[in-house]
């Protein structure tokens, strides 16, 4: 059985796109299949797709309804044992960074890892998962996507990305998966991709909607007390790290 597959979704952005192939192809990993999904792209995007064609296992140029209903087509194709999402213009971090991921052999439901935030200015920023990913973490974070290998037959057992969510369906993914049907993960604590903080998601206009979304999900699954409860506890943490910071200690 093929160990991953990495599927990355598409549309009208040609040059992210190239980046993002070329992370993946120069993989020093092989055992590995590439799904490319590409919502119907009016740039250059698929004649890229088709430079690239011969390491490409699959690929389609087509309408989709949004971000969410490509990366399901892709899930629907994948063989792999474990599903990664990398995004147009999301790159993997190094040549070796899946040989190292997979070093160990695994039965985990989910291993994820750290992530390298780019900014349009140049700065970086590097994200640090926690070893636990417990309720509180969820209720004010998530677990993001371009660093999580997912065991496929998790999208069986606990169901695709909800479609209803336009820009949050992965939060609401791994809420189920992670709070609801405790699966099991394993941190690998490297940073295994780079994440181009000029998508949908780090869209400044985006962000009420990202919040409605996520409240929503939130209210879906728990109570308004619990959930407001960590989200309190979480402020007053992050309130006495700003403090600690501001006095030396």
């Amino acid at each position: 059985m093929i160990k991953l597959s990495i599927i990355t979704i598409n549309y009208n952005n040609d040059v992210g796109l190239q980046k993002t192939i070329e992370s993946v192809v120069s993989q020093s990993f092989v055992g590995f299949e590439y799904i490319v999904i590409d919502g119907g792209s009016t740039d250059l995007s698929v004649e890229i797709i088709k430079k690239y064609s011969a390491k490409i296992n699959y690929w389609v140029s087509e309408k989709d309804n949004g971000i969410y209903n490509a990366m399901n087509k892709g899930i629907k194709v994948a063989n792999g044992q474990y599903c990664l999402f990398l995004n147009s213009g999301d790159m993997l971090y190094n040549n070796t960074v899946l040989e190292d991921a997979f070093s160990l052999a695994s039965q985990t439901d989910i291993i994820y890892g750290n992530l390298l935030f780019t900014y349009p200015n140049g700065a970086k920023r590097k994200g640090v998962m926690p070893s636990k990913l417990t309720f509180r973490h969820m209720m004010h974070d998530t677990l993001w996507h371009p660093v999580s290998f997912i065991k496929t037959k998790l999208f069986t057992s606990i169901g695709l990305f909800d479609e209803q969510y336009s820009i949050v369906a992965d939060y609401d993914f791994f809420v189920r998966a992670l709070l609801i049907h405790k699966v099991t993960t394993r941190k690998v604590n490297k940073i295994i991709a780079i994440f181009s903080q000029d998508g949908v998601s780090a869209e400044p206009s985006n962000l009420k909607k990202i919040n409605e979304q996520r409240r929503s999900i939130q209210l879906r699954y728990f109570s308004k007390h619990d959930v407001d409860d960590a989200l309190k506890i979480n402020a007053v943490e992050k309130l006495w790290k700003r403090v600690k910071r501001r006095i030396g200690i």
